[in-house]
């Protein structure tokens, strides 16, 4: 039997290795037996994104959902995860459904849950359901055939996609955007958000907006090294204001100014509520994980809102959203949601409430990232992945857990902080981070400085201390 276990944001694995149709249908059992236990009728949204088999396994899930006589609304064709959290609201279901891996390799998929307040599950409750999952499912979904339990009434198909434009033109002035004179361009990354700029602003520059599960070869994060033909296209047309992206679901959003330079999500984060608290007059708690910027505390100093500061993992933020006044909950890796939409990520989102504040303030991004710096001081991030075999990601946790790591290279630490991974201080305005993924084989670090010149040294520093002593079978060939 393979063990399941969901991760930072859902369960994901290789598709035809651990993601499987008797494996899935044993976490949609799981997910059926909870919402009998918590529910007296209880309903479901499912959709699936661009990947291999998406169909498949939401087919496999509806099946095995509808065969415990629960409602399910499916969606027919591919969405992104803010279109089904979107939807678990509005059909006021019991639970919100993706099979997604979002922004990992094409050889994933992966089971993302979300609650009927449009958002990532709580962790206890994930955890619910992950000690409800058998060894076998009971059901074989393969045998059963979706058209019967349209006609007892259990299935009905939904239109996500519709929905969710709806809600954008109700909630964002597009005819400013539209008039502003502005030219836009999106890379959809070949994933599910691909059809929402078409159809909400069709003269903005469209790239990768097909389908192509293999997403081209490339995995579909919205990071600088991903997003090149992006940057390149908007560098040397020059007629190109602003470009946006989104990962293989739609919901973490990439970011590049007139020059083709990369926007990181802190950036973007300073930026929202700058524009949410002049613009608009909003206020609420501002709620971050841990890898973000401590610019972010600047900020709120500057219009006077409380931060708090949870774990990585947007279903840390969430139980917050949920609870309390938020304007803001963001994650440093591009997951970010405001006040007046649903509690979710959603890159989409983010990138028109930037270009509307662009519109309404007549001015380029870097004139407004101008005026973020003239409050909180100028300053880098970056990330940068080291791909590692097991044994040598353990043991680097091990020694951070073990406090063996002192310095990196000429930055000695003079403060740690562990609320989830390690973060280093050399200063108040520089750091370093180090954590574990929770979905691929991969050790993060993160760092921030006043310069990316010397955010670069921080991370060459550590890459060379981390792999010093370790042997070269143990590091990806992409690293030696």
């Amino acid at each position: 039997m393979t063990k399941i276990k969901f991760g930072t944001d859902g369960w994901r694995a290789i598709i035809a290795e651990d993601f499987t149709v008797d494996n899935l249908s044993r976490v949609a059992e799981a997910t059926a037996l909870w919402l009998l236990q918590n529910y007296e009728e209880p309903s479901v949204v499912i959709g699936h994104d661009c990947r291999f088999g998406g169909e498949l396994f939401a087919e496999t899930t509806t099946k095995i959902l509808c065969s415990y006589g629960i409602q399910v609304h499916l969606a027919k064709d591919f969405v992104s995860t803010p279109m089904v959290s979107l939807g678990t609201l509005r059909q006021n279901a019991s639970l919100g459904i993706v099979i997604t891996a979002s922004h990992n390799p094409a050889s994933y998929n992966g089971y993302k849950l979300k609650g009927a307040y449009g958002g990532p599950l709580l962790p206890e409750k994930i955890e619910e359901i992950e000690s409800l999952i058998p060894e076998q499912s009971s059901i074989k979904a393969d045998t059963l055939e979706l058209s019967t339990f349209i006609t007892k009434g259990l299935l009905q198909f939904i239109d996500l996609e519709t929905m969710y434009c709806q809600h954008v033109e109700a909630n964002f002035d597009l005819k400013a955007i539209r008039k502003s004179g502005l030219r836009f361009a999106y890379d959809a990354m070949y994933g599910a958000g691909q059809n929402v700029i078409k159809r909400l602003l069709p003269d903005a520059e469209l790239l990768h907006c097909e389908y192509n599960p293999s997403f081209n070869g490339q995995a579909p994060e919205p990071i600088h090294k991903n997003l090149r033909e992006l940057s390149n296209l908007i560098e040397f047309s020059g007629n190109i204001d602003c470009g946006l992206a989104t990962d293989g679901d739609a919901d973490r959003i990439g970011l590049y100014d007139s020059d083709g330079k990369f926007i990181d999500s802190h950036h973007i984060i300073l930026l929202l509520i700058k524009y949410l608290c002049e613009q608009k007059g909003m206020k609420g708690k501002v709620v971050t994980a841990f890898s973000v910027s401590k610019k972010v505390g600047k900020m709120c100093e500057h219009f006077g809102l409380e931060q708090q500061i949870t774990k990585i993992g947007f279903k840390h933020i969430v139980g917050t959203m949920i609870q309390e006044d938020v304007l803001l909950g963001g994650e440093e890796s591009g997951g970010i949601a405001i006040k007046g939409h649903i509690p979710e990520r959603d890159g989409i989102w983010m990138g028109l409430t930037i270009w509307e504040y662009m519109a309404k303030s007549g001015k380029t991004l870097q004139e407004l990232i101008g005026e973020v710096y003239a409050i909180v001081g100028t300053f880098a991030f970056e990330r940068a992945d080291l791909h590692l075999q097991e044994e040598l990601k353990n043991r680097i946790v091990s020694n951070c857990q073990n406090n063996l790591y002192t310095k990196f290279g000429p930055f000695e630490i003079t403060k740690t902080e562990t609320t989830d991974g390690y973060k280093y201080y050399f200063n108040d305005e520089e750091w370093l981070m180090i954590r574990a993924s929770g979905t691929e084989p991969v050790l993060r670090n993160y760092a921030e400085s006043n310069s990316l010149q010397n955010v670069n040294l921080i991370l060459k520093a550590v890459e060379e201390t981390l792999l010093s002593s370790a042997p070269q079978q143990l590091v990806a060939e992409d690293m030696r």
